[in-house]
């Protein structure tokens, strides 16, 4: 697949299907690219949809099975967004450290592939809403889910949620309490963690992929 060079071609991308309900274009707003009027186009549109897919049907897909509809906050970014958004303090990271992480379509140094999407759980925010009560979506998504990283923000307690082909299973957190809740390596790491998460519902298997 090429990277489209028409708004009909970027038009038809973004209706590519990820997965159950979700399309490529739910991840192609961007406020900087917006605001600066750049373009936010996968250059590998083959590698963005491979790495999207997983995303999608891994991680998503059952997250909103489970707690209801989510709220994509931002998804890809393409090399040019990310460059001008971490050259000008924009809360963006190098390109390097953000292949197959936020650009899609870029494998990481050592070749894998990633991808990752800032997303809000309404549920949460409206019904755990006490400090430090982000922990608890943090270890229900490790006890249930196949995520790579996670990163959780004061605002909305938004979270950055991570699929990558070789998974570091770290959590992290600018919201207190703040720094690295677990890593490989870490006493808290193995083991069952659902003390923290109870009344949560449980992992829905009511969704069924048809791609």
């Amino acid at each position: 697949m090429r990277k489209p060079n028409s708004m009909k071609g970027l038009e038809d991308l973004g209706r590519t299907r990820l997965s159950e309900n979700f399309l490529l274009r739910d991840f192609l707003h961007s406020e900087i690219a917006e605001f600066y009027r750049l373009p936010n186009i996968p250059e590998d549109p083959d590698l963005a949809v491979e790495a999207g897919k997983h995303l999608c049907k891994e991680l998503l897909e059952p997250l909103q099975a489970t707690f209801g509809r989510l709220h994509i906050r931002s998804g890809y970014r393409s090399p040019q967004v990310n460059e001008f958004g971490n050259r000008n303090n924009l809360n963006c990271s190098t390109n390097a450290a953000t292949a197959a992480d936020h650009i899609w379509d870029r494998r990481d140094a050592e070749g894998f592939m990633g991808a990752t999407a800032c997303i809000v759980v309404p549920w949460l925010i409206d019904t755990h809403d006490s400090e430090g009560d982000w922990q608890k979506m943090a270890w229900w998504i490790h006890d249930h889910l196949p995520y790579a990283s996670l990163c959780f923000f004061p605002k909305l307690w938004a979270f950055n949620i991570q699929w990558h082909e070789r998974p570091a299973r770290r959590i992290m957190s600018y919201v207190a309490p703040r720094g690295v809740l677990t890593k490989g390596g870490m006493a808290n790491h193995e083991g069952d963690h659902s003390s923290w998460y109870g009344g949560f519902p449980q992992l829905s298997s009511s969704h069924t992929e048809r791609l």
